[in-house]
């Protein structure tokens, strides 16, 4: 059953608490204290993500106004939405990379399960970060609101990427947290799909064209599905750290895709 848009609405807070570290009050304190349910939240996560891209998009528009330049106004953005989402994404590619490192699933698991970061992870966050800077910095370049607009597309359609994943790959492991927060109805999935297209849709065309809009959607795609195809080849399935790769995966891909195809002018 397709999710009705008021219960999308009211779902906004609570998807904006799971995935960032913003100071979100809810209306009501939750019934039952426990793990978030993805099936109910899911169609909320590309609205909460597109805020979160709106936030860092302020950062960038305004350190460009303040005559920072496009590098760093581009820092400045990155910088702020890794401080209000508490690095959740940055933290789960430094823990893949480095269970890379180990030779066999059961090794690979047990070291993405170390809190501690490795060469792998360190090189892996720089290579992250200067994608996403680059692109942006490289975006900014044909205004700092198109960019900014860019960033809250990114981020709206890179909270799929969580969603899917999730429901891509069986769990890892038996234990994990992850299996707690459940799997999302592929109704769930589907109109979380719908309203990321749409915000994409509402914030790239005017700003760098649909040909742009396309080029992003289809390498965000490339790079969801190989996260998908390394996660099952290297874990035997997913977790919240493949989840939170994939994520920002396809937020870098999308970025690219913007750029690459972005209509100059």
């Amino acid at each position: 059953m397709r999710p009705a848009p008021g219960e999308v609405l009211r779902e906004i807070l609570p998807a904006l608490r799971f995935l960032s570290r913003l100071p979100v009050r809810l209306p009501s304190k939750p019934a039952v204290d426990g793990p978030p349910d993805l099936d109910r939240l899911g169609p909320a996560f590309p609205i909460a993500g597109a805020i979160l891209g709106l936030i860092g998009g302020i950062a960038l528009v305004a350190a460009h106004a303040l005559g920072l330049g496009e590098f760093l106004a581009a820092t400045l953005a990155v910088g702020v939405l890794v401080a209000i989402t508490g690095a959740l994404h940055e933290d789960g590619l430094g823990d893949v990379a480095d269970a890379l490192g180990g030779n066999s699933v059961a090794r690979r698991l047990e070291i993405m399960k170390d809190s501690r970061v490795g060469s792998f992870g360190v090189c892996a966050l720089i290579l992250a970060f200067a994608l996403r800077i680059g692109a942006l910095a490289a975006l900014a370049g044909q205004g700092a609101v198109a960019a900014g607009l860019g960033l809250v597309a990114a981020a709206g359609v890179g909270r799929l990427a969580a969603l899917w994943m999730v429901a891509a790959l069986p769990f890892a492991r038996p234990d994990g947290l992850a299996r707690s927060a459940g799997v999302p109805s592929l109704e769930s999935r589907r109109a979380a799909l719908v309203l990321a297209l749409v915000i994409a849709a509402l914030v790239i065309i005017p700003t760098f064209g649909p040909l742009s809009l396309a080029g992003g959607l289809i390498l965000g795609i490339a790079a969801f599905f190989g996260i998908v195809r390394l996660a099952r080849a290297q874990f035997g399935g997913q977790t919240g750290d493949v989840a939170g790769t994939a994520t920002l995966a396809v937020e870098i891909a999308f970025l690219l895709g913007l750029l690459i195809f972005a209509r100059h002018p």
